[in-house]
Formats: structure tokens, C-alpha cells, sequence
């Protein structure tokens, strides 16, 4: 790597342009972090570059200042439809993020056009609004970009305007490399022209950075920005402005402690990472019943329309608790994060650097807190060697209110609670088996009954990990769980009708000698209707494709085919077949009629 020390945005060896100086200093940066003194010169003298800094110093700035350089220092021009550069991040709340920043640079260079493609709202508001104003840069999750470019049916021929491309960055590029985007980041890269300049930046890379070729990235120059000091011993992964804490308690007093805490620092912001969403949907919702006059907000993976907006929501408040899952751990920038608590530990040792990485970010101080039973304390030394994250412990706080009692009246009160836990308990021991430091977190050394007392369960739950499993230690209310309501008033109702249709179809087997009833299967009917419907979607695209047939005969043929059906069975005689056929099939070739018939 070439020697380029840190210092103001003027001493860069290629001078940028004067409206960038103007969005830095419209943004409040003076001056360059490492990472991006090392970083932009390479980048915008047509090189590859694969960057490991730590997480908050600066990586966004470090291929957002080039991708504009470089676009403007084209020969020709790029036209509406032609894209420039494509930013892919692995989460929409990341995306969102890069596109903010992206835009206070664009607004001084009304020639590049933006556009943010993530999940969340109808692919075909996307498609619209590429065809009406373009995307010169386009900053995208995975799975939005990849449905993009096989949207030619649509009217938006993505692959055409890619040709164009100058620079590829993958942010926080091991992730992306992850099962659940490894296939859709390979058949974005099949789209695109090799001769480009790709840029891989995160702050963990390790093997995923070999095996980065198949990106495309011809002889890449590797950036490694580690923390200077003592402690850091050159190798430390989290920012040295940080204080990581940790904390040995019991699983039925991690809860009290949490909210302990939490309430001796009501003025300050936190991030709450728990396991899995379920767990989050019930913490949060005790949380926001425990602790008043605080701002509680839920985000998880399952969220579909709302995280967005919560995410924005909450990056404005002064302070306030964000209760979440690992989609909020990669990349993202919420200012004035005071502390990262962490309820569950991460399911690997680099999720844990990047969770703490939500605060002390771009030279700001902040504080991590990892909550730990009795046999995972060895986690310390793992992390301490693994990830070289010094820790210092917390002792638990002693006299603290147990508000387990009142969680558990909560539950009796409102079923919505009461099965929110159940779904919790079963979704932290689930996470737990497949955790990735499995000869630490040991499932078989669980004390289940200790953990059922700390989610303030009413009951253990019915689960393959729990069978033939007794639980002395663990007292179960005497109230029938079935009698609880709903405290909304709508899905009681729903649920009472429910009970009446299962006490109406248990009568009926007594009355018939205890013989079972045939019932439809429900599963199987959900199996069939999602057959019909895909078979009316491939029906469909072929003839959208160049068929005969016309919508009405679509509709046509799809009835003929339930006739067939019907006379194979034997419920109408073929007069009647012949006399109800449509006609459609004289309008089709011969084979696609012996097609419908051997499909019955």
C-alpha cells in the first residue's frame, strides 16, 4: 500500500473537485480518517481495493468521494438512462443511510441523478420511477437489484443501462457473501461489465476477501486500518474510544438488571440487541410497559414497511431505546449512540464487533455492555483472543426491583403477551443450538427452568428440546393458560370462535363412536392453492411471452381444465364436459390440450 498519511481533504495527492470540498464541508469533516487517506487516492487512480478498518471510521466517505470523481472525469457524459456506479449494502437501513450521504454530494452536481432500490415497497414503483428520472448512482440491497434487472417485461431493460458502470462497491462485503446473499450478489455480477473498478469494504475480512476474485476485482490492493495505542496491540477490531463491559448474571436476573440500567440512564440513547425477532417483540413490548417517559422503538428482519420509517424516526431523537435484532449491527450510523447493550450474545464473534461499532463512531466516545450467564464467562478470554476486544466486567447491581412478577401478570392479562413469551423462550433456545461457538454456548448446560423464570413464563412450552425434561425447580401458574383472553377485543372474538368450531367438531367424534371425522387437510388444500396459482403465473408469463391465447381465454382455459378434472373423477358425464367446454382449446395447438389432460 502506498504511504498516504491522514490529514485535510487539500493534501490528497489527486486534488478533488470543488463542489465535493463543498458537501465536506457542508457536512462538518475537516479532515480525512485513515481509512480514507489510504483509500480515495487508490481508488481514483484505477485500482481494486479491498479496505478492513474498523467499524465508525469513516468507510462511507471513503468510496462515496471517489464513485463522484470518477463519474465526473468521464469522457462522455452519462445519459438519463446510463448507471455510473452501483452501491450494494446488505441491509435497507444501511442503504437508506449511504443514499443520505450520497445525496449532500449529488445536490452539487445536478448532472448525476440517485436512486435507492431496497425491499420493502412494490418492485414496480421502482421500475416507474427509474424509467421517469434515471439512476446515474444507484445504491440497492441484493435482492431489490437482482429483481430489478429481470424486470425487462416490465419495460426496464437494466442490463442494457449497466454497460455504462465504472465502479462496483460492496459495503460490508463479508456479509454479503453470507448463504442468504450469496446467490443473488452472484447473478447481479453475471449482469455486469468486467471492466470496472470494485471497491470491497468492511470492517471484518478475513477468508471472504480470497475469495473475492470471482467479484471481479483484478489485483486488488489490500487496506488494512487498524487502532493505534498500546492496548490496541495493532490488531484491535474495535475503536479504542470504547469501553466494552460485561456482565455475569443469573437468566432469571439478566431482566432486572437490564431494566435497572436502562432506568439510571433515561436522558442517554441506547441500541438493545436481543437473538431473534420474537424476542424483540416481547421485550420490547415489557419494556415500554417498565420503563415511562423513555422513547422505546422496535426493528427487526421481519418487519416489512415500518422499519424504514422507525429507523429514521429514531436516528432523530435526542435519546431514547432502540430494542433490536443483528439488522441493525452491520454499518449503521445513528448519532449520539451512548450505550450498546447487549441482552443476548451474537451468534458469532464478528457480529459482536460490529454490534459494538454502533457507538464510538468517527473519533466519539461511547460504552458496550454484554450480558453473560455463569457458563458463558470464558466468552471474555474468546473474544479477548479472537477478535482482540479487551473487556472490562461490570458487577451486578444489588437490591434491584424484581419485576419478573409483573411480567407474568401482564402475560395473565393479555394473551397477545402471553403467547409473545412462549414464542421467545422457543426462539432464544432455537438460536442458541446453532450458535456458532457451540463449545461455549453449550445448549445441554442450559438450566431451562432458570431461563423459563427470566422470560417469566406462565408455562414451559411444548418443544423437541424440552422432551422428556422435568423441571422441579419451575412452578407453573395453577390458571388454565387456555382461559386467558386477548386484550383486543377483535382477535378474542376470533379466537372464542375458534374454540366453538374445535368443541363442535370434538362432539362430533363423540357422537360418532369416536371415529375422527375426515377433514379437509389444511396444509394440503395451502399446497394445492399455491400449485393453481403457479401454474396460472407460468400460463401467464408464456403468453405474455408471444401465446395465442388472450386474458379472457387464459380464464377460459384455467375453467376447461377444471372440467377435465371434474370428468376424470366422474362427477359429469362427457355430454355434459362437451356441452360446458369453452372452445378455448380449437385456438391452441393439439399438444397443449393432451398437455391439460395428462397433467389430470
Amino acid at each position: 500500500m502506498e504511504a498516504v498519511t491522514e490529514g485535510s481533504w487539500e493534501a490528497l495527492p489527486v486534488a478533488l473537485s470543488p463542489g465535493v470540498l463543498r458537501a465536506l464541508r457542508g457536512l462538518g469533516f475537516t479532515g480525512m480518517t485513515p481509512v480514507q487517506s489510504a483509500t480515495i487516492p487508490l481508488f481514483m487512480s484505477n485500482k481494486d481495493v479491498a479496505a478492513e478498518a474498523v467499524t465508525g471510521s469513516g468507510k462511507t466517505l471513503a468510496f462515496v468521494i471517489p464513485i463522484i470523481e470518477i463519474l465526473l472525469r468521464r469522457e462522455q457524459k452519462l445519459k438519463k438512462m446510463q448507471v455510473g456506479a452501483i452501491i450494494i449494502t446488505p441491509t435497507r437501513e444501511l442503504a437508506i443511510q449511504i443514499y443520505e450521504v450520497l445525496s449532500h454530494f449529488t445536490e452539487h452536481f445536478p448532472m448525476f441523478s440517485q436512486i435507492l432500490l431496497i425491499g420493502g415497497r412494490n418492485p414496480m414503483e421502482d421500475v416507474e420511477k427509474f424509467k421517469e428520472h434515471g439512476g446515474n448512482i444507484i445504491v440497492a440491497t441484493p435482492g431489490r437489484l437482482e429483481d430489478l434487472f429481470r424486470r425487462k417485461a416490465d419495460g426496464l431493460d437494466l442490463a442494457s443501462c449497466v454497460k455504462s458502470l465504472d465502479v462496483l462497491v460492496l459495503d460490508e462485503a463479508d456479509r454479503l457473501l453470507d448463504m442468504g446473499f450469496e446467490s443473488s450478489l452472484n447473478a447481479i455480477l453475471d449482469f455486469l461489465p468486467k471492466q470496472r473498478r470494485t471497491g470491497l469494504f468492511s470492517a471484518t475480512q478475513t477468508q471472504e476477501v480470497e475469495n473475492l476474485v470471482r467479484a471481479g476485482l483484478r489485483n486488488p490492493v489490500r487496506i488494512s486500518v487498524k487502532e493505534k495505542g498500546v492496548a490496541a496491540s495493532n490488531t484491535q477490531k474495535t475503536p479504542t474510544r470504547l469501553e466494552n463491559y460485561y456482565m455475569i448474571c443469573k437468566a432469571d436476573e439478566k431482566f432486572n438488571q437490564l431494566v435497572h440500567f436502562l432506568r439510571q440512564h433515561k436522558q442517554e440513547k441506547h441500541l438493545v440487541f436481543f437473538s431473534t425477532c420474537a424476542c424483540v417483540e416481547y421485550y420490547g413490548k415489557a419494556l415500554e410497559s417498565l420503563i415511562k417517559q423513555v422513547k422505546i422503538m422496535c426493528i427487526h428482519g421481519k418487519m416489512k414497511h415500518k422499519r424504514n420509517k422507525i429507523f429514521t424516526e429514531f436516528r432523530k431523537l435526542p435519546g431514547g431505546i432502540l430494542v433490536c435484532t443483528d439488522v441493525m449491527a452491520r454499518g449503521i450510523d445513528i448519532p449520539e449512540v451512548h450505550w450498546v447493550l447487549q441482552y443476548d450474545p451474537p451468534s458469532s464473534a464478528s457480529a459482536f464487533v460490529h454490534r459494538c461499532g454502533r457507538t464510538a463512531r468517527i473519533g466519539n466516545v461511547g460504552s458496550a455492555l454484554v450480558f453473560l450467564l455463569p457458563m458463558e464467562e470464558s466468552y471474555v478470554n474468546f473474544l479477548s483472543i479472537n477478535q482482540k476486544c479487551p473487556m472490562q466486567e461490570m458487577k451486578p447491581q444489588k437490591n434491584v426491583l424484581d419485576l419478573l412478577p409483573k411480567l407474568k401478570s401482564m402475560a395473565l392479562a393479555d394473551r397477545a403477551v402471553f403467547e409473545k413469551g412462549m414464542k421467545a423462550f422457543v426462539s432464544y433456545i432455537q438460536a442458541y443450538a446453532k450458535h456458532e461457538c457451540n463449545l461455549i454456548f453449550r445448549i445441554k448446560d442450559l438450566d431451562f427452568a432458570t431461563l423459563a423464570k427470566g422470560f417469566a413464563l406462565l408455562k414451559m412450552p411444548k418443544m423437541p428440546e424440552l422432551r422428556g425434561k422435568c423441571f422441579p425447580d419451575f412452578t407453573p401458574v395453577t390458571v388454565n393458560t387456555d382461559s386467558i383472553p386477548f386484550k383486543d377485543k377483535n382477535r378474542e372474538k376470533q379466537r372464542q370462535k375458534q374454540l366453538e368450531q374445535l368443541e363442535q367438531q370434538r362432539k362430533e367424534r363423540q357422537e360418532s363412536g369416536g371415529k375422527k371425522k375426515l377433514i379437509k387437510n389444511k396444509s394440503w388444500s395451502k399446497q394445492k392453492a399455491k400449485k393453481e396459482k403457479k401454474k396460472k403465473a407460468t400460463a401467464k408469463r408464456k403468453h405474455e411471452e408471444g401465446s395465442d391465447v388472450d386474458d379472457e381465454d387464459m380464464e377460459e382455459l384455467l375453467n376447461d381444465t377444471r372440467l377435465l378434472k371434474r370428468l376424470k373423477k366422474g362427477k359429469i358425464s362427457e355430454e355434459e364436459f362437451e356441452k360446458r367446454l369453452t372452445g378455448t382449446q380449437s385456438k391452441l395447438k393439439a399438444e397443449t390440450v393432451a398437455d391439460l389432460e395428462s397433467e389430470c
